[in-house]
């Protein structure tokens, strides 16, 4: 196997056992402000904030790790292997979703089907062209968006607010979010 390719792939491996840590850290130690709280504008900050910690360090993470892979194909299958394990919050509710500006989704952790398409035209429940507003937040440096999405294991869409940031060095974005009451 070429030497690049095993490099990338430990960083990888390394980048994503880092961030389970991390997130262990954030949302399951005794302590954390996140748990055991009922569901208000508290705790809705608290998963806000991890939400911006984790999509901006993981978004800094996969740029260093793209900027030496080329090949697109390559690049899709990297980002989509790193974010495909990854769950956070008490719940498990938090994954990430990779899109290129252009809205095309790259990645996505709970729902592959959505991956290659794109959903430009795509509205929510409540009418609103969310990937567009979140390629727009990303594009300004990022940024929160409230839409409407299929939650894990819920039926139907329910409320979420999503945070976005580029990706360095590509024309990606990355984004997670926190299901609402």
């Amino acid at each position: 196997m070429d030497t690049k390719i095993i490099r990338v792939r430990h960083t990888i491996s390394v980048a994503v056992l880092l961030t389970a840590a991390y997130l262990f850290m954030l949302t399951m130690l005794p302590g954390s402000t996140c748990i055991a709280q009922a569901v208000d504008e508290k705790s809705i900050e608290c998963h806000k904030e991890i939400a911006k910690t984790i999509v901006h360090g993981t978004a800094l993470g996969l740029g260093e790790i793209l900027k030496d892979v080329k090949e697109e194909k390559k690049r899709i299958a990297l980002i989509r292997q790193f974010i495909s394990p990854i769950r956070f919050y008490a719940d498990n509710t938090g994954y990430f979703y990779v899109y290129k500006f252009n809205c095309e989704n790259i990645a996505h952790a709970t729902q592959k089907d959505l991956q290659g398409n794109n959903l430009y035209n795509h509205k929510d429940a409540k009418g609103k062209y969310v990937i567009r507003e979140l390629s727009d937040a990303a594009k300004a440096g990022g940024g929160f968006v409230d839409f409407h999405w299929l939650k894990p294991g819920a039926k139907g869409e329910q409320k979420k607010l999503g945070y976005v940031e580029p990706i360095p060095g590509t024309d990606y974005f990355i984004g997670t979010g926190v299901y609402l009451p």
